[in-house]
């Protein structure tokens, strides 16, 4: 293949190994590398308790993984069992990806998650040694030396070279650290498999791609991409490039969604029945989305509720839940959207079902540019309503969540003032302790 049209640059990727455990191990003074701890959280709506993280020694000594329950814990009284601390995680991340400005330009820092990073080093990595890898393992050191935190790197001619290179060779590498070019990247990947272990091809993905007697990445790479593109799409042709390790993608380019949206999700602390407490609960989520939405200036047209029974309700046959949506006239108070949200749940809700997570999302956006007036409800009722909702974004914002709330988050079942605490669903912890 003729790689010659194809961006060439010098991309790391690079993953902070063992995150939230290390932290917590170098916390506590201990090297995260010999530690054996583990981060659970025991939030109610974890099930008993959920493994966040382990250090690599607790991962190889008792083969945890981090969506295993607190349940599949070994009795071992030399294991040290914390709770998440987001806030702390958070801090820290920040200053790793400040770390890395020293090397490349801030605006070539892309932060992917908490504990991985894609660094753009094409025009900066010849000022800090003779070759991207050594340049890479002074990282490494700068890392380790200012928080004492172990980074694997993954280094490549695009960033898809560099996850894959970070995934698949770096995590198995002494120095944590390995190489992809074009020039490399089939004699060291096309024997890969399952192909799920390449980054972005799910698992439905490679059994669709099983099904073709397509096996490994090689298999993918030597397939007619028409072909792939006829039987699959579009994301034909992106599976071929992938296994030819091409991508030309421009990371300092924003992508612009085609139809935005605004929602959240929650898994319920427990199987919720009574028809108020679930209905508390949605109420709760329809006003922190539409907060979300006049904070974006916009206003929504379509509603939609997700309920997912739990397994109980399930297994006496009320099925997995419900996926509806209501269109309304655009707004953005919380009232209006509330009311659209739970007659949602009244109408399709089947009574003495149990809930265990509830989705509420905001569609076909538009821009909050004029007021449209209701003839059936009177203009200054529709004003007031909506002054209320600006004043109470107004408190939150200045002085916290817990600030001012709406009476029925007193109430049974409500979950609001509890999840303020929390980060990511988790416990939140104070990132300077």
């Amino acid at each position: 293949m003729d790689y010659s049209k194809e961006p060439h640059g010098v991309f790391m990727w690079i993953d902070n190994k063992s995150f939230y455990a290390s932290v917590e191990s170098i916390m506590l003074g201990l090297n995260p590398m010999k530690s054996v701890l583990v981060v659970l959280s025991e939030n109610d709506n974890t099930n008993g308790g959920l493994i966040l993280a382990t250090s690599p020694q607790a991962k190889k000594r008792y083969n945890l993984s981090n969506v295993d329950r607190k349940r599949d814990l070994p009795n071992d009284p030399n294991m040290i069992i914390v709770p998440p601390r987001m806030n702390l995680y958070i801090k820290k991340n920040l200053e790793i990806n400040q770390i890395f400005t020293h090397f490349t330009e801030d605006k070539y820092v892309y932060p992917y998650s908490i504990d991985e990073s894609v660094l753009d080093m094409t025009h900066t990595w010849q000022l800090f040694g003779d070759s991207p890898k050594q340049v890479a393992r002074r990282i490494q050191k700068t890392v380790k030396r200012k928080l004492g935190l172990y980074t694997t790197v993954g280094i490549g001619e695009n960033p898809l070279q560099s996850k894959v290179a970070l995934d698949i060779l770096a995590k198995h590498d002494f120095q944590m650290m390995g190489t992809l070019t074009y020039e490399t990247f089939g004699k060291k990947l096309w024997d890969v498999k399952p192909l799920n272990k390449v980054w972005s091809i799910g698992k439905n993905t490679a059994k669709h791609l099983n099904r073709y007697g397509i096996e490994t990445l090689g298999d993918l790479a030597h397939t007619n991409p028409f072909w792939l593109k006829s039987q699959m799409g579009v994301i034909g042709g992106q599976l071929f490039a992938i296994a030819n390790g091409i991508d030309r993608a421009q990371l300092d380019q924003p992508v612009r969604a085609k139809s935005k949206s605004v929602g959240n999700s929650q898994v319920l602390p427990h199987d919720y029945v009574h028809q108020d407490e679930i209905e508390v609960v949605i109420k709760e989520m329809g006003e922190q989305v539409a907060s979300r939405l006049r904070h974006l200036g916009k206003q929504a047209k379509d509603i939609h509720l997700t309920v997912n029974y739990s397994f109980n309700a399930r297994g006496k046959g009320y099925g997995k839940g419900f996926s509806h949506s209501h269109q309304i006239k655009a707004t953005d108070q919380t009232p209006v959207l509330n009311q659209a949200l739970i007659q949602i749940f009244k109408r399709y809700w089947r009574k003495g079902a149990s809930v265990r997570k509830i989705t509420v999302s905001y569609h076909q956006l538009t821009k909050v540019t004029h007021e449209q007036l209701d003839l059936f409800h009177h203009h200054k009722q529709q004003a007031k309503s909506s002054n209320v909702d600006k004043v109470i974004d107004h408190i939150r914002e200045k002085f916290g969540n817990d600030a001012i709330i709406h009476p029925y988050s007193l109430e049974k079942g409500a979950t609001r003032i509890k999840r303020n605490g929390l980060v990511g669903g988790h416990n939140g912890g104070n990132a300077f302790k």
